[in-house]
């Protein structure tokens, strides 16, 4: 009977969560000027509703006569259509009244463009272009997709390596229904971030596929699977502390908690030296896990092969999860080519591919500019574990107010250091000076910062 109440309460909180997710509205009052959408950490946008015209006198009202505020009743028709096909799924959304054309729904009346929009708990991806998006949910669970897109919005996702001329146009990443129609409903699913696939957007830019879907309860009853998770999960918490805490308290300090679990990432690449491997996370820093640069099945990468290609399956390079390690391990995004892996051949003939699996680890993340200092620190009876740390530069905008082009312009010499690792680990506080005397210096005349990712762990 206390497991049956347990498994109403656990069902009904969830419910009570879900039905509470905050609803964001972001206004803007000039035609167009930039209305932007965002959701913080894994979670991805929702829009509900979205209105340009017109629905009271107060809103966007400031320098504007009783006559271009007095229609309420003005709104264009098939608004909200379009902000959900461009936005929903997507952690950030930027646009402005230009994308409706110039249909006008109220000539003489000042209109105004306003966005309700949820941000919704989902796994995001980002696949770069010859990539392989590897969607998986847990046993029971299906995969419900959120959005889609495929080309690029951004110069700074999936660029390492390339030249300028294929990350300039930014323009030209379109909503797609391919990945849905390809996994809606499934348990998991592979799908490539090729052309082939998607179309080709833009000739000559280099793309990616970006993903957002989270993980549905299949026709199992949720009770049973409440009831299931809860007693395997939570029953030594819930039996010890029943006397002396009310059910609800248990279940807060007991099983909540749990339910925040590392959940293992894959990112597949086809062996191709230009190819970019984009490992990522919304949340945390990633854990590299493990790495193949070789061929473990005739399927991956299989495109355009032949047989002979893809005969030998018993093919991988020693070493190359600890290169990964080294360049990744720590950092929220990290991009690499699989010829920064490849350290030799090992088996000739045969058609490769890069397959790594990580996790989002949990972690405090540092940013020093150079000739700062960086402090870490743990609460009293903890120590600090360093999961890894860069010195040098990786991208054009950390760091660089007032300073420079050119002192900004190397995105390519950050460096790996052990150095805080072999500071601090251990102890409760430390306090580390970003600086070349310290870290020696990767590229002469740049400005550089010094990112740090690490934990408290208990005694």
């Amino acid at each position: 009977m206390m497991l049956f109440s347990a498994t109403l309460y656990l069902a009904s909180t969830w419910l009570l969560v879900d039905a509470g997710i905050a609803k964001e509205t972001v206004t803007t009052c000039v035609d167009n000027v930039v209305h932007r959408l965002s959701c913080d950490l894994e979670s991805v946008i929702s829009v509900e509703t979205s209105l340009y015209g017109r629905k009271d006198n107060v809103t966007c009202n400031e320098g504007k006569s009783p006559d271009e505020v007095s229609n309420t009743n003005c709104s264009l028709v098939g608004v909200a259509n379009v902000v959900k096909e461009r936005c929903n799924g997507k952690k950030v959304c930027e646009l402005s009244t230009d994308v409706f054309g110039r249909s006008d729904p109220c000539g003489a009346t000042a209109k105004y463009l306003q966005t309700t929009y949820t941000c919704l708990p989902a796994f995001h991806r980002v696949i770069c272009e010859h990539s392989l998006s590897d969607l998986s949910c847990d046993q029971g669970q299906v995969i419900v997709v959120h959005g889609a897109d495929y080309g690029r919005r951004d110069q700074t996702t999936c660029l390492y390596g390339r030249p300028a001329n294929q990350i300039q146009n930014t323009a030209c990443s379109s909503p797609t229904s391919t990945v849905a129609e390809s996994c809606q409903g499934k348990n998991s699913c592979i799908i490539k971030a090729s052309n082939s696939v998607f179309g080709d957007p833009c000739v000559g830019t280099y793309k990616y596929l970006e993903v957002a879907y989270h993980c549905q309860l299949t026709s199992i009853k949720q009770n049973d699977y409440v009831l299931a998770n809860f007693t395997i999960k939570c029953k030594v918490s819930f039996f010890i502390t029943i006397w002396h805490f009310s059910l609800s308290l248990v279940l807060a300090t007991a099983c909540l908690p749990m339910v925040s679990v590392a959940v293992t990432e894959k990112a597949t690449t086809c062996d191709d030296s230009d190819n970019i491997q984009h490992l990522s996370c919304d949340n945390g820093v990633i854990s590299v896990q493990s790495a193949l640069y070789g061929r473990a099945d005739r399927q991956i990468c299989s495109e355009g092969k032949s047989p002979k290609q893809l005969a030998n399956t018993q093919c991988s390079q020693d070493g190359a999860v600890g290169i990964i390690k080294n360049r990744c391990d720590g950092k929220r995004v990290c991009e690499f080519n699989t010829g920064d892996v490849r350290s030799s051949d090992p088996c000739v003939g045969i058609a490769k591919y890069l397959e790594t699996n990580y996790t989002c680890l949990p972690a405090n993340r540092l940013v020093t500019c150079e000739h700062s200092n960086s402090h870490l620190y743990c609460d009293y009876g903890q120590v600090i574990f360093v999961y890894g740390a860069d010195y040098g530069r990786r991208d054009r905008t950390t760091c660089s107010y007032r300073r420079p082009a050119s002192r900004t312009e190397n995105v390519y010499c950050s460096n790996p250091t052990n150095i805080v690792a072999q500071t601090c680990n251990g102890k409760n506080s430390c306090t580390i000076r970003a600086h070349n005397s310290v870290f020696g210096d990767p590229c002469r005349g740049t400005f550089k910062y010094l990112e740090v990712a690490y934990t408290c762990q208990y005694l």
